[in-house]
């Protein structure tokens, strides 16, 4: 994996620079109407969340809702950044549930783990990792969920494959992430910078849900898929780039 180092290292640093409050923008410039806002979510859902929390929900879409959470199940979070869908789904599955979130930038960690103190969220747990090589055990989650992160790996096809081995049997994934309808050229590939604001890492949705299947997913469906140029910093040259939510199953 040590030709992914590079792409994971722009990543961070931009991840830590927003956590750190010195870069107030996930995806696009500064004034653009990005993903980072709790506007994502049902106003309802974010009742009781504090501002340190949806102010830094860097998502492009709400996996939550179509998650349908269960009280007593176990969920991991990829990408958990400062853990609004971690602590969303914790209210779901309640006191006997459990909700794993995993990051691998120290500074959002940081900001994860003052939020859960603050949100006294005792079934919510933050770990250092990456989600290409995931710190959890086989066939021990019941719900996977990830919110704008999988488009930003070098490593797609690892990540499939750790969330369907840490999924038990008939367990499920629920996502929300950039695609596209077709290509971006090798040079815009090669742009480590538009790679880290969740553009040129996007991948067409056909071949998203193809590695989906080849990791060994059934039932994948894609629930729904919006233009997200206001979510996005699109440029002339680029494919069609939308924000779609996507689920499917680990057969029982």
């Amino acid at each position: 994996m040590s030709e992914f180092i590079p792409i994971h290292d722009v990543v961070k640093e931009r991840y830590g620079s927003i956590a750190a409050g010195t870069s107030n923008s996930c995806c696009g410039p500064a004034d653009a109407s990005c993903g980072c806002s709790p506007q994502l979510y049902d106003v309802s859902a974010l009742e009781g969340l504090p501002a340190e929390v949806t102010n830094i929900s860097l998502g492009c879409g709400d996996p939550v809702s179509i998650a349908s959470l269960k009280p007593g199940e176990t969920v991991l979070d990829l990408g958990s950044g400062g853990g609004i869908d971690c602590f969303l789904s914790a209210r779901q599955v309640g006191e006997t549930g459990y909700v794993i979130g995993v990051d691998m930038t120290p500074e959002m960690l940081m900001r994860a783990n003052a939020n859960k103190v603050k949100l006294n969220a005792h079934n919510v747990e933050f770990r250092r990792g990456q989600i290409e090589a995931l710190p959890v055990q086989s066939n021990t989650v019941n719900v996977i969920m990830s919110n704008c992160v999988i488009n930003l790996s070098p490593d797609k096809k690892s990540v499939f494959s750790e969330a369907f081995r840490v999924l038990k049997p008939g367990g499920r994934i629920s996502v929300s992430d950039i695609v596209t309808e077709g290509e971006f050229s090798p040079e815009l590939r090669a742009d480590a910078a538009k790679w880290a604001e969740c553009v040129t890492g996007a991948i067409d949705v056909t071949e998203y849900t193809g590695m989906m299947r080849d990791a060994g997913f059934v039932n994948i469906e894609v629930v729904d898929k919006s233009n997200a140029d206001g979510i996005v910093t699109v440029q002339e040259g680029m494919p069609r780039v939308y924000s779609a939510r996507i689920t499917a199953n680990k057969p029982a």
